[in-house]
Parts: C-alpha cells; sequence; structure tokens
C-alpha cells in the first residue's frame, strides 16, 4: 500500500493582478510529493517554480485549486495554524540566506523555537547543536556580515532543522555560492534527504536538479515534466496541531517580545534616542506645567484663605454704583446690630486709611485701621508679642496700638523691642502694646503686615474725624449657611437704613471664583503639554511606521520562521510601548527636576503624584495608540511581498 503524500495538489493555480493586466503564474498545477523524497523543481526564470515553492510553504495562497499537506486542506487551516506548520513542520533555505543582519549566528537558529515557546537554554542548546554539526562550532556568535556565503547558508540550514523541519523548502540555495560550497549544500541537502526529511529544491540549473532524486520541470506555469516519485517506506508526517496558548505561554512569548524590542531599539539606538526625545519633551511639559499651575492657584488660594474664607465684607455705596472719597451709611452700630444676627460669630468695624507714622526719627507710610478686639477673631491673624486692643480700651477711647511685622522693621530698623515704646499717628502719640505675626500679601500683592491697628473709637475721633465706618467684616459659623446669613444681613441694613446704601462681598464666592480661574489656567497649562505629548507620540508614530519598512524583509524572515499576526504585533507594539514607557519615566524625572529649578528661582511649585501619573499613563497609551498602527501594518504583511523586500 502507497503511504499517504506529504503535499498533495490538485490544479492549483496562481494569478497576480498589475493594473489592467492579469498574470497567471501557475496554470493548473496537480502533483504529490511523498515523505523523504528529494525533488527538485526546475525552470528558467518566470516559469513559476519560486510561486509553486512560496504556495507548497504556506507563504502564499493559490487562486483556485486545493493543496492537501498530509491529507489536511490547508484552506481549512486559519491563519495561527498555518504559521504552525511553518514553525514546526516547514524548513526554508532561501538563495540570499535571509539571515537577520544584527543578530548573531545561534540567534537566527534559535528563531523557529522562540515561536514555538522553547526555553531559552533548551533552544540555544539545540542551536549550538545543530550549527556545530554543521561545522560552525567556532562561528556562534558571528553576524552574517563576519561570515562567507557557504557559512551564512549553513546557518539557514541550521534554522530550517530547529523545529524538525520535516520538509525543507530550499529556494536556489546554491545561486550565490561559489562551486565548492554549492557542492557543500548539496551534500548537506542529501543528508537532510537520507535522516528523512523530504527536500523540495527549487533550481534553474539543469546539473543541481540532477542530484535530486525526482526532478520536476515548470514552463510557463505548467508541469511539462516529471521524472516520477521515487518509492519511500517513510510514513506521512501527521499535520502538526495548532494548539492555543495557556496563560503561561503567552507570558513567555511576551517576554520574548520584550527582549526582541530591547534588542531592536538597542541595534539602532540613535533613532530610539530621537523617538524618546519627544515622549521626554511631552511628558516633561505637562508634569513642569502641571506644577506650575497648582503652585500659581496653591499660592492664591493660600493668600485668599489668609484674608478668611467664611467671611462678608460690607461696603458703604449702593450696588453696581462706583463710590469716590468717603460713603456715610455704616456706622459702629451697625456692625453691634449685624452680630445679634444668628450665624454671626463677629462684626468687626473698620475705619482705614494711609498715613505717615513717626518713632523718633523714622517715618514710614503704612496702613492704619481702627477696628475692635473681634479683629484677631475675624481674621484669624494671632498676636506675636504683648496684648490686643480690648474692649476697654474700645470704650475709653485708649491711645494704643498693635503693630504688623513690616511696618514694625521700617519703624524699628535697630531691632529694639517696640513694646512700650510710643508712634506718632497725625501726631498723636499711641502706645504700641502688642506686635501681630506676619501675615503675608493679599491675593492682588498688597503687604497685610503693613498696617497699625488702632481701637475703632480712639482711631474715628484723634486720627480719622469721623465715625462712618469704611468696611464691617462678618465672621459667620455656619459656611454652608452663609448665603442665608447674607440675606438676613442685606435685609437689616436695608430696614436700618431704608435704602440699600451698602454692598457685600461673600468671600466664599471670591475663593470659588479664584479656584475657577486658577483651574482654568492649570488645564491651559496642562493642555499645552498634552499638546506636546500628542506630538511626541505622532513622532512615535512616524518612526514606527519608518522602522517597518526598514525591517520588512526582517518580518518576512520572522513569518516564514513561524512568527504568528500577533508575534508580529506583539514585537512592533512592545517596541512602542518600552520606548513611550521609558520616555515617560525620563520625562518625569525631567519635568519634576525643571520644576525645581524654577522654583528656586522664587516661582511657587506644588507637586503631586496625581499630574506624575497621569502624564506617565498618557505616555505609556501613546505608545500603544500611535503604535498600533505601525505594528498592524507590520503584522498583516505579505510574507512573499516582505521576504522580497530590500
Amino acid at each position: 500500500m502507497t503511504p499517504q503524500p506529504v503535499i498533495e495538489l490538485f490544479d492549483i493555480t496562481r494569478s497576480f493582478n498589475t493594473g489592467d493586466v492579469t498574470v497567471r503564474a501557475l496554470k493548473g498545477i496537480s502533483l504529490t510529493i511523498h515523505a523523504g523524497e528529494f525533488v527538485a523543481i526546475m525552470g528558467t526564470s518566470g516559469s513559476g517554480k519560486s510561486t509553486l515553492m512560496y504556495i507548497l510553504g504556506c507563504l502564499d495562497q493559490p487562486s483556485s485549486g486545493r493543496y492537501l499537506f498530509c491529507g489536511k486542506d490547508t484552506a481549512e487551516l486559519d491563519q495561527d495554524e498555518i504559521a504552525g506548520l511553518r514553525r514546526d513542520a516547514f524548513g526554508f533555505i532561501f538563495q540570499s540566506y535571509n539571515l537577520i543582519a544584527t543578530a548573531s549566528a545561534v540567534e537566527n537558529v534559535e528563531m523557529p523555537a522562540v515561536y514555538a515557546g522553547t526555553s531559552a537554554d533548551e533552544r540555544r542548546t539545540r542551536a549550538a547543536e545543530l550549527l556545530t554539526s554543521l561545522g560552525l562550532a567556532e562561528r556562534l556568535d558571528h553576524r552574517p556580515n563576519q561570515l562567507s556565503g557557504g557559512q551564512q547558508q549553513r546557518v539557514a540550514i541550521a534554522r530550517a532543522l530547529m523545529n524538525g523541519g520535516n520538509v525543507i523548502f530550499a529556494d536556489e540555495p546554491t545561486g550565490a555560492l561559489d562551486s565548492q560550497s554549492g557542492k557543500e549544500v548539496i551534500a548537506l541537502l542529501k543528508r537532510l534527504r537520507d535522516e528523512g526529511h523530504t527536500v523540495v529544491l527549487i533550481t534553474h540549473d539543469r546539473e543541481v536538479a540532477s542530484h535530486a532524486d525526482r526532478v520536476i520541470e515548470l514552463r510557463d506555469g505548467v508541469i511539462v515534466a516529471d521524472s516520477g516519485h521515487t518509492q519511500t517506506t517513510l510514513p506521512a508526517q501527521s499535520v502538526p496541531q495548532f494548539q492555543h496558548r495557556a496563560a503561561a505561554q503567552w507570558f513567555v512569548e511576551g517576554r520574548e517580545a520584550l527582549k526582541m524590542a530591547l534588542w531592536a531599539l538597542r541595534v539602532n539606538i540613535f533613532r530610539t534616542v530621537l523617538t524618546l526625545l519627544g515622549i521626554v519633551i511631552g511628558v516633561a511639559s505637562v508634569v513642569a506645567m502641571m506644577a506650575i499651575g497648582d503652585g500659581a492657584k496653591d499660592a492664591v488660594m493660600t493668600r485668599i484663605g489668609a484674608m478668611g474664607t467664611n467671611l462678608l465684607l460690607i461696603r458703604p455705596g449702593a450696588p453696581n454704583i462706583r463710590v469716590g472719597g468717603t460713603t456715610s451709611t455704616l456706622t459702629q452700630e451697625d456692625a453691634e446690630a449685624i452680630e445679634l444676627i444668628p450665624n454671626v460669630r463677629a462684626a468687626v468695624p473698620e475705619i482705614g486709611g494711609g498715613l505717615t507714622a513717626r518713632v523718633g526719627h523714622v517715618d514710614n507710610w503704612t496702613d492704619v485701621y481702627a477696628i475692635s478686639p473681634d479683629f484677631v477673631t475675624a481674621r484669624d491673624w494671632p498676636l506675636s508679642e504683648g496684648a490686643f486692643i480690648s474692649w476697654d480700651d474700645v470704650d475709653g477711647y485708649a491711645p494704643v496700638a498693635v503693630i504688623g511685622q513690616t511696618a514694625l522693621k521700617d519703624l524699628f530698623p535697630d531691632g529694639s523691642d517696640p513694646i512700650g515704646q510710643y508712634v506718632l499717628l497725625n501726631n498723636v502719640p499711641f502706645q504700641i502694646i502688642g506686635t501681630m505675626s506676619s501675615k503675608g500679601a493679599t491675593p492682588w500683592g498688597s503687604d497685610q503686615d503693613d498696617a497699625i491697628f488702632v481701637p475703632v473709637t480712639t482711631g474715628g475721633l484723634r486720627i480719622f474725624g469721623r465715625r462712618f465706618l469704611r468696611t464691617i467684616t462678618v465672621l459667620v459659623d455656619d459656611l454652608s449657611q452663609i448665603d442665608a446669613t447674607q440675606t438676613a444681613i442685606t435685609d437689616l441694613l436695608i430696614s436700618r437704613h431704608y435704602t440699600e446704601d451698602f454692598r457685600i462681598r461673600n468671600m466664599a464666592s471670591v475663593v470659588e471664583a479664584a479656584a475657577a480661574t486658577q483651574n482654568t489656567l492649570t488645564i491651559l497649562l496642562g493642555t499645552v503639554g498634552a499638546i506636546s505629548l500628542l506630538v511626541g507620540g505622532i513622532g512615535v508614530m512616524n518612526i514606527m511606521l519608518v522602522s517597518v519598512t526598514e525591517r520588512t524583509r526582517e518580518i518576512g524572515i520572522r513569518v516564514a520562521n513561524g512568527a504568528r499576526t500577533i508575534n508580529i504585533l506583539q514585537q512592533f507594539m512592545s517596541e512602542a510601548v518600552l520606548v513611550s514607557g521609558l520616555g515617560g519615566l525620563i520625562g518625569a524625572a525631567l519635568g519634576l527636576a525643571v520644576a525645581l529649578i524654577i522654583a528656586s528661582l522664587g516661582t511657587p511649585i506644588t507637586f503631586s503624584v496625581f499630574p506624575v501619573i497621569l502624564a506617565f499613563s498618557c505616555a505609556f497609551l501613546t505608545g500603544i495608540v500611535f503604535g498600533y498602527m505601525p505594528a498592524r501594518k507590520a503584522a498583516h504583511l505579505d510574507p512573499v511581498v516582505a521576504l522580497g523586500a530590500e
């Protein structure tokens, strides 16, 4: 009984459309090849022999007809099962060797085993054994450009045998070799036949074909001669069964993809640096600008917070009317009445203005505020030394004063103790009884510490000469009820004045408005950085597209050696993600460093984890998003076209 053939072709055709012209490369090829045969397919250039080999090796698909491998119709196999055939059943030996130039001999031989999921130690050991058996023991770590043509072809043969290579397809294997090297390759092919491999030799040379046991001649896409198959006793191999990868196998493949990605990035280090640069600049921009924006926001909010957020500021003058000079509408009695409203903790009357203060021979223009003892509570402004104004001082019109830190430094430049000394205000002597702690600047930049505080009664009578107030500062207990309290104050003052001759500013609303403004600024700065990151992402995509174009032949070689679509996709996606991830880390560090430098120059900076994580995550996603299209293009390249690329 004749064993089942390894290869069976039934009326195979292959046509190519080139513009308006259809070229029929194969015109109804039918043949069988049995296990252990050494078959030479011979023909001149354009006869269709290479096209036939690509179909036999499942690198190309026929336009019509059936191709059975070990009794299994290859048309019924999916892409992963086809890749399994190329990986586990076939071995390819090309005229141009098709070795990866940047990989060593042993790394080139290992490639099919990588896609078979073989462990690193096991595949390296087998690759070394194969190369040693082919006389290349001293050349394991040499790259292709360090090997002769014959040595490169032996590396290609070892690669074809890495996973078994039940069927060896040799496409013009001696075409680029000298006569001696050519004889050695033919001898190796015969040895493989003797060891049980099925060898299919593609050649145009009749002398080379004569070494085969069977010669099939093609002319214009049809078989014109077949010496007939030789009787063998070898059984046909079974079709390798593709098994879905277990989680551990996916992990191994992912790890190998990362290793190959690192290798590819290291080989093209200059291009890698250029690609990194765009991501680094983008991430650094986001981190630095978000830190600057958050710093500016926090600085403004701190200053507003220093003034108090649960305050209502009441000023004289009708709403929406610009008031100049002094408007006589608010009185100390109004403040006392407001203090009786529920939810009001304190209502501080204030008369104020700028004037010259004198201590000895030192004059200084400063702000003087006539206030009540509740001022420190309302403004949350503690003393530094001494005592603050008391109600007895207010009731007794006492000429006492409390001085701010800036005014203290200006009036007492020698650093002497001000407590107990006198300061002249409008030529009226006031005894200094205390100093305030430092408060800082207001959101609009005025120095709150450049001030002197006196009792509201004394200041109104002896300094400003009026009883009418410049403002009433109201401190509320429950911030959530501040709007209702504002309404109650409005109703009270209207009932007292019979008209709305005052204005109320809600500091909580001011805080909200300031926060909204600063958030807008932060978003604006972050957007600028995001645009930089987007540009970096586009750079990644461009560089990856260039990489795919430059490495088209490499992709074809990997596919011919069993790489599945997902393997090619993983490799190029890994490169994009590695570049983006590394760029994200460097960019985050650079952004933080830039922010620190800016902070050292006096600009307020706020560091937080979220912008750094956000920027790095965006960089990582950029690698995925912008790396996908080039990776997908690489994964779906036609193997025949890829192998023919220069």
